[in-house]
Parts: structure tokens; C-alpha cells; sequence
């Protein structure tokens, strides 16, 4: 009989470390999931999960994902707990090699203990090995020495794990620990500075991401997302869609997708509930809220058009042709709301054009619940047509005229944003260095020339005397 029952509770025993080790598994996925870790570390291209060869668009170059399947040739499998938990919170390999922050460890350090050993679990145990090497990021010096990332995170990284405030709500420091942590909002929606830190005291003002613009959301009414209701942010980020406020594009419709759609719907409150009291920052620049601005035209079939500017006027032709179809001639959409109306649109109003350029050069592609939302591209190998940047400028400055603030584009910013947009100060200052290097270089060699003539010279003058 007792060796019966030791059979049977050690049988007991063995369920529930299965029912454990299963929990933090699921657990660690969920995390994963928050973290959108599988938009970054795979390939677009029908690439395995989590086996990298995805390139992060930066000012200094594209950086290239990393291998993070438990493979113990090209992945992470030779990881110990720890070697994980310094990758993720630190930005610091197991081989000793810093990582760049376009993999946002500066927000990952705030995660906890426990949700670092779950995410080590799930990784380790339910992410399937891929034995394939990832595309090594090779950016121009002085950026490809990783060792000065070292002198970077002395200057901005805060290893500080989250602290739940006490003054709050359970749900304002689930909220806070998912924006600020988890889910690393500020990494694209804060403005950088010169070294490409995020700029304290503007967290979640806005920040540009190369050719797309992360807006401000902040709790500003006019330049954040102060006039959006509650059920109207959570609507947006479950399904990327909000009729009269906007759409995601770009960056956001993959965080949509692969992340902020599959959280659960008490996650989702707790970000809402998080955001309505980040500081507001007012853009200076910003008169009326994104949304606010348009009106349909006039007339079915005759967009108006305001002034006698031949762009607008070549413009008016395009969206006729290329736009009209699904955005109707007076921009109000589709009955079903599949394709959206540009009047109170916040891509059409914002303060900068970027956005809506963007989704002209780009297109939008995003996925909800097997729900797939697809404009076409109008880049070179677009099935519909692709248009130049003259092009790209008098219809985008037709439908700001038209819907929006009511200023124009040029083909200069048009090439620009299709160029990857404006490059900050330090990687101007990066394209000028190895040509003042060089510069160096040579006027050093040039001294040491003239001083080893006059030498010689002068040798020769002794002997000679």
C-alpha cells in the first residue's frame, strides 16, 4: 500500500512539473508575442521563425537580425540563462560583442527576472533550431567598431528593472511596464538626439524611423492622442484601423500584426490606460489634430482643386486615375470601410507629408485575425504603375490640398523619404569622416615627406662643406 501511494504521488508530482513547465513555456510565447520578437528576427521572405535575416532600416546602415533558435551552431543554444538574460537586458552577446540598440535592449532592462526566464524556457524548449547562418550587419566605420557601443551604454542605458509605482492602479503598472518595457513603444516614438539616444523629456513626442514618422502619442489633445476616446486606441491597436482617425502603415502595421493583435484584451486597457498619462509635448508646428482635417469634395468625379498650381492640376489627373477607384472621387472610402476615406484621415493630416508618401512609395500590408489589408505599392516594380517623384509629389500634394493642412509636396522631399529619409546629424558627420581621414592621412604623409626632404638637404649640406 505505501509503495502504492509513494507510485502514485511521485505519478502527481511528475503532472504537475509538466503543468509548470508547460504554464511558463506559454508563458514565455505570450512574452515573446508582446515583445514582437518574430517581426525582427524573421525574414519576410517565408523565412523560419526566429532564424533572422530580417534588416532594420537605421540612419547608419541596414542591421541585420540575428539567429535566436536554440541552435547551438548559428543560434543562441549555447546560451546559458544568464548569457540570455545579458543579450536581452544589456545588448551584450555571449562571445562578448555588443549588439546595436535597434534591438531595443534599452527597454528590454526593465524586464523582470521571471519573464526573463520564461522567454529563456520558450526559446530554449518550444522555438525549433534553424542551423542557418543570419546576414551579418556591416555598417561603414567608425559605426562597425561594436566595442564603442560599450561607451554608449555608460552613457544611456538604464539597467533599472521596472518598479511598480504604488501610487497607481494595477492596471496603470501593467500598462507602464508593457509600453515602456515589453512592448518598447518609446524605440520608435520618441524623438533621438545626436548619439541616436532617445531625447529625455520628449518620451513618445515622435520620431522618425527612416521613411515613416512614429507620431506623437502622447497625451496631447491636438499634437498626441489626447482626442482619441479609450475604445477608439484599443480599436487601433488590436486592429490597425480606426475609421475617422487612421490607419498603420510601415513599422506599425507589423507591430499590429505580429504583436499588439494577438495581446489580450485586459493588456490592451492597461496600455490605453498607460498612455492617457504620458506627459503631454506639443509640436509647435501642429494647429488642428491629424484627424480633424478634410472635407470631401465638392462634387462626385471633380476633385477640387485649389489654386492653379500645375502639380495639384497633374495631381487631380492622377488620383482620378490610380486612387480614385477604392478611395472614392471625393476621398470617402468604401461603404465596408475596406479602403478609407482620406477625409479625417491622420496620414493625410499630419503636420509632416512623410507618412502618406511613404504609403505611396511602400504601399501597406497588414494582417488581423486572417483579415489581409493590401494597398498597392507605386515604387518600380509596381503591378499598377510606378510613378516618378514628380509624380509621387502632385498627387500626395493634391490630397493634402484636397483633405489635409493644405500644403504642397516637392520632389525633392519625395526623393528624399524614398532615399530613406533625413539622415541625422551623426551619420553626416560619419560620411564625412573617412574622407577628412584620408585628408589626415595625406597631409601627414605630405609633412613627413617635406620634413625627410629637408633633412636630406641638410645632410647633404654638411657633408658638402
Amino acid at each position: 500500500m505505501k509503495a502504492f501511494l509513494l507510485i502514485a504521488l511521485s505519478l502527481l508530482a511528475g503532472v504537475s512539473h509538466t503543468a509548470r513547465a508547460d504554464d511558463t513555456i506559454e508563458r514565455g510565447r505570450y512574452l515573446s508575442v508582446a515583445a514582437d520578437c518574430v517581426a525582427c528576427h524573421t525574414s519576410p521572405k517565408q523565412g523560419k521563425p526566429y532564424a533572422g535575416g530580417y534588416a532594420i532600416a537605421s540612419p547608419l546602415g541596414e542591421i541585420w537580425a540575428s539567429n535566436i533558435t536554440p541552435s547551438t551552431s548559428h543560434g543562441i543554444g549555447n546560451y546559458t540563462e544568464a548569457d540570455f538574460a545579458k543579450a536581452v537586458r544589456e545588448g551584450v552577446r555571449k562571445d562578448g560583442a555588443h549588439l546595436y540598440p535597434a534591438m531595443p535592449y534599452t527597454s528590454y532592462a526593465k524586464l523582470t527576472d521571471e519573464d526573463i526566464h520564461a522567454l529563456y524556457v520558450y526559446f530554449m524548449q518550444a522555438v525549433a533550431p534553424v542551423d542557418e547562418e543570419a546576414r551579418t550587419t556591416e555598417l561603414p566605420f567608425p559605426f562597425s567598431v561594436r566595442s564603442s557601443m560599450a561607451v554608449w551604454n555608460l552613457l544611456f542605458l538604464d539597467k533599472t528593472p521596472f518598479k511598480p509605482d504604488p501610487a497607481q492602479s494595477a492596471q496603470w503598472n501593467r500598462g507602464a511596464y508593457l509600453v515602456e518595457g515589453l512592448a518598447h513603444c518609446s524605440s520608435c516614438h520618441s524623438p533621438r538626439g545626436l548619439m541616436m539616444q532617445e531625447v529625455g523629456g520628449k518620451a513618445f513626442a515622435g520620431g522618425s524611423l527612416g521613411d515613416w514618422y512614429a507620431p506623437n502619442i502622447t497625451s496631447h489633445p491636438i499634437s498626441g492622442i489626447g482626442g482619441w476616446t479609450d475604445d477608439e486606441l484599443a480599436q487601433y491597436l488590436k486592429t490597425g484601423r480606426v475609421e475617422g482617425k487612421g490607419q498603420a502603415g510601415g513599422g506599425m502595421a507589423e507591430a499590429v500584426s505580429n504583436s499588439l493583435s494577438k495581446l489580450r484584451d485586459d493588456d490592451i486597457s492597461a496600455i490605453v490606460t498607460y498612455l492617457r498619462t504620458v506627459p503631454a509635448v506639443a509640436d509647435k508646428d501642429a494647429t488642428r489634430a491629424a484627424f480633424a482635417w478634410g472635407d470631401a469634395a465638392t462634387a462626385p468625379g471633380e476633385p477640387a482643386i485649389r489654386g492653379t498650381d500645375a502639380p495639384i492640376a497633374s495631381g487631380a489627373v492622377l488620383y482620378s486615375g490610380l486612387c480614385a477607384s477604392c478611395h472614392g472621387s471625393r476621398g470617402e472610402g468604401s461603404n465596408d470601410g475596406y479602403y478609407p476615406s482620406l477625409v479625417h484621415n491622420s496620414t493625410v493630416g499630419m503636420v509632416r507629408p512623410q507618412n502618406l508618401v511613404a504609403t505611396i512609395i511602400g504601399g501597406i500590408d497588414r494582417e488581423v485575425d486572417g483579415k489581409h489589408v493590401v494597398m498597392p505599392h507605386f515604387s518600380e516594380g509596381s503591378y499598377v504603375q510606378a510613378l516618378s517623384d514628380a509624380d509621387i509629389a502632385a498627387v500626395a500634394s493634391y490630397v493634402r490640398t484636397t483633405f489635409g493642412p493644405g500644403d504642397q509636396v516637392t520632389a525633392a522631399q519625395v526623393a528624399l523619404i524614398r532615399d530613406g529619409g533625413e539622415k541625422p546629424l551623426l551619420a553626416k558627420i560619419a560620411r564625412l569622416w573617412l574622407p577628412l581621414l584620408i585628408l589626415a592621412l595625406a597631409a601627414f604623409v605630405v609633412v613627413i615627406l617635406l620634413v625627410r626632404r629637408a633633412w636630406t638637404r641638410r645632410k647633404q649640406r654638411r657633408a658638402s662643406a
